[in-house]
C-alpha cells in the first residue's frame, strides 16, 4: 500500500472512530437510553476496532490486512444499527452510519 492510500484509509478509519464516539454520547443523552444500548455496543465495537486498524496501518505492520476484514464486518453491523434510528431524526446516527459504510468499504 503506498503513502497516499495509507493516508485516506487512516483518514477514512479514524473519521469512523470519531463517528461512532460522538454517536455513544449522543446515544447516552437520549431519553431511553435502554432503547439505544445495542447502539452504543456496536458504537464502542466499531470505534475499537477502528482505532485498532488503524494503529497497525499507521506502523506499517504485515498484520493489518488481517484485521480489515472484521474491520469492515463491525462498521456494516454498526451503520446497519445507526440507520435504524435515522427515521427517528437522530442526526448523530446518520452521520455514524455514513462513516461507518465508508470505512467499510475501504477496508474490502
Amino acid at each position: 500500500m503506498n503513502h497516499e492510500q495509507n493516508k485516506q484509509l487512516l483518514e477514512t478509519l479514524n473519521n469512523c472512530a470519531a463517528a461512532c464516539n460522538a454517536c455513544i454520547d449522543a446515544c447516552l443523552h437520549e431519553k431511553d437510553v435502554t432503547m439505544m444500548a445495542t447502539c452504543i455496543q456496536l458504537d464502542m465495537d466499531c470505534a475499537a476496532i477502528c482505532t485498532l486498524t488503524a494503529s497497525f496501518v499507521a506502523r506499517g505492520s504485515v498484520h493489518a490486512p488481517h484485521l480489515f476484514k472484521e474491520c469492515a464486518e463491525i462498521c456494516n453491523a454498526c451503520a446497519a444499527e445507526c440507520e435504524k434510528h435515522m427515521a427517528n431524526g437522530m442526526e448523530r446516527c446518520k452521520i455514524c452510519a455514513i462513516a461507518c459504510r465508508a470505512c467499510a468499504a475501504a477496508c474490502i
